[in-house]
C-alpha cells in the first residue's frame, strides 16, 4: 500500500487565512553499512583478550632467563683450578709457593721452550692430544707433574710406568691418610697423606710411593732428558679443603716448589679424551643444551595437548539425523559377513551372544567378561541331562562351519539350546 502523493496547493479564499505550510517529509537516515551495524574489524580491547595470555607467557619467560642469568653470575672453576677458592680449587697451595718465592704462572698453553729449571704441572694430561704429547715429550723440563694421567700420556711422558690394572692389580684406590714407605725425599720429609686415586706400578726405573695393595698412587721416575717425572694417582691432595691435613701441605711444596718456577697448565675440559675419540656415539656429540631444550619442548608438547583435550563444557545429547531399526543394523552386518565368508566370524559372533544369554540364567558368573567355558557346559549339562556332554562342547565351543548351510544349523541349534535351557 503506496501512500498518496499530494496534490499541487489549493489557492487560498479570499479574505481567509493563509495556508498551511505543506508537510516536510521526515529525513530519513542513511542506510548503516556493515562497519556501523556490527563490525567485524579487531579492536583493541579484543585484541587484548585474546594475547593477554601469551604475552603474560612471555613476560615470565623473560623473567625466569633474567633471574637465571642472574644465579649463573658467579664463576666457576673445574677441580685443582689454582684460581678458585672452592674446597676442591687448589689457590692455597699456590699461594704457599708464591710466599716461597716462586714465580707461578697459570696459563690455558703448553710453554713452547722451557729452560730445564722449572716444574709444570698437568692436571688430566689425556686431554691433550697426540702432538701436544709429542711436544711435551721433546720439551726439556725440571720437573713435569702428571695428575691422574692414562695409558697414552704415560707411554709419551712416563716411560716404565703402567696402570697397575694392567699387572692385575686393582686400578683405583679411595683417597685417604697414607704411609709413605718410600725412599723419596719429599715423601719422607712429609710423611703421611692423602693420596690416592688411579694407581700405577713403578716399573724398574720409578720410585712408587704411599703402596696401596699391589699400585702406588705416586710414581716417580727419571725420563732420558734428564726431566723428573712424578705421576700422581689423584691432586685432591693438592685441594683448599685437604692442604691442611697430614702432610699434605709439606707434600705438595716439596713436589711442586723444587724448581724456582711453576708453570700450572688449565685442561680444556670440553676436549674429548684421547682414549675415548673412536667410541663416541652420535648422541655424545649433541651439547647438553640442546638435550634440555628437547626436555623442555616435549614438556611443552605435552601441556598444550593436555590444555587442548580439555573437556569445553558439559556433554549434551544430539538428536540423531536418521533412525535405524535394531533389525536393518543385523542385516547389514550379516550381509558384510556374508560378502566376505567370514562364516568362523559369524559362527564365534553368534556362540559368544549365546553363552552371554545363558550365563545369567544358569547362574554361571562372568570371568574377564566371559563365562568360563567349563562352567557353563557343565551347568548346561546339569539343567539338561540328556543332552551329550560331547554336542553341547561341540555347539558352544566347536569349529567354525564350512558352508552357509552348516552357519544356518548353529544358529537353529544355538536358538534350540537356549529354549531348551529356560523352558526344560
Amino acid at each position: 500500500m503506496t501512500s498518496p502523493t499530494p496534490g499541487p496547493a489549493a489557492p487560498p479564499a479570499p479574505g481567509g487565512p493563509p495556508p498551511a505550510a505543506p508537510p516536510v517529509p521526515p529525513q530519513t537516515a542513511p542506510a548503516a553499512g556493515p562497519a556501523a551495524a556490527g563490525s567485524l574489524a579487531p579492536t583493541g580491547r579484543g585484541l587484548w583478550h585474546r594475547s593477554r595470555w601469551y604475552l603474560l607467557t612471555a613476560v615470565l619467560l623473560l623473567l625466569a632467563a633474567a633471574v637465571l642469568a642472574g644465579l649463573n653470575q658467579d664463576r666457576r672453576y673445574p677441580p685443582l683450578d689454582p684460581r678458585s677458592y672452592d674446597a676442591s680449587g687448589s689457590h692455597a697451595v699456590v699461594a704457599l709457593l708464591q710466599r716461597q718465592g716462586l714465580d707461578v704462572d697459570v696459563t690455558a698453553d703448553l710453554p713452547a721452550r722451557s729452560t730445564g729449571n722449572d716444574t709444570l704441572v698437568v692436571p688430566e694430561p689425556d686431554l691433550l692430544g697426540p702432538d701436544q704429547l709429542r711436544a711435551l715429550a721433546a720439551a726439556r723440563h725440571g720437573r713435569l707433574v702428571l695428575v691422574s694421567p692414562g695409558p697414552a700420556a704415560l707411554s709419551a711422558l712416563a716411560p716404565g710406568v703402567r696402570p697397575s690394572e694392567e699387572g692385575g692389580g686393582a686400578p683405583y684406590a679411595a683417597v685417604r691418610s697414607t704411609a709413605a714407605q718410600c725412599a723419596l725425599t719429599e715423601a719422607v720429609r712429609a710423611g703421611t697423606a692423602h693420596l690416592g686415586g688411579l694407581l700405577y706400578t713403578a716399573g724398574s726405573r720409578g720410585e712408587g710411593c704411599y703402596p696401596r695393595g699391589h699400585g702406588y698412587p705416586l710414581v716417580a721416575v727419571r725420563t732420558g732428558q734428564g726431566t723428573d717425572v712424578v705421576v700422581l694417582g689423584s691432586g685432591d691432595f693438592l685441594s683448599n679443603e685437604l692442604i691442611k691435613k697430614d702432610g699434605n701441605a709439606s707434600l705438595a711444596l716439596g713436589l711442586l716448589g723444587s724448581q724456582p718456577r711453576l708453570t700450572w697448565h688449565l685442561p680444556d675440559y670440553t676436549a674429548p679424551l684421547g682414549d675415548s675419540v673412536g667410541d663416541k656415539r652420535f648422541t655424545d656429540y649433541i651439547p647438553d643444551g640442546w638435550r634440555w631444550a628437547a626436555v623442555q619442548l616435549g614438556i611443552a608438547t605435552l601441556l598444550a595437548a593436555l590444555w587442548r583435550a580439555r573437556r569445553l563444557g558439559p556433554v549434551i545429547s544430539e538428536n540423531l539425523p536418521v533412525v535405524v531399526r535394531a533389525a536393518e543394523t543385523t542385516e547389514g552386518r550379516a550381509r558384510l559377513y556374508r560378502r566376505a565368508r567370514a562364516r568362523g566370524r559369524a559362527a564365534d559372533a553368534l556362540r559368544r551372544a549365546a553363552a552371554h544369554r545363558l550365563a545369567p540364567v544358569l547362574g554361571v558368573p562372568p570371568t574377564g567378561g566371559a563365562p568360563d567355558a567349563t562352567a557353563l557346559c557343565a551347568a548346561v549339562l546339569d539343567r539338561l541331562p540328556d543332552r551329550p556332554a560331547g554336542d553341547v562342547r561341540a555347539l558352544l565351543y566347536g569349529p567354525p562351519p564350512t558352508d552357509d548351510a552348516a552357519l544356518l544349523r548353529l544358529a537353529d541349534d544355538l536358538d534350540a539350546l537356549e529354549r531348551q535351557v529356560r523352558k526344560p
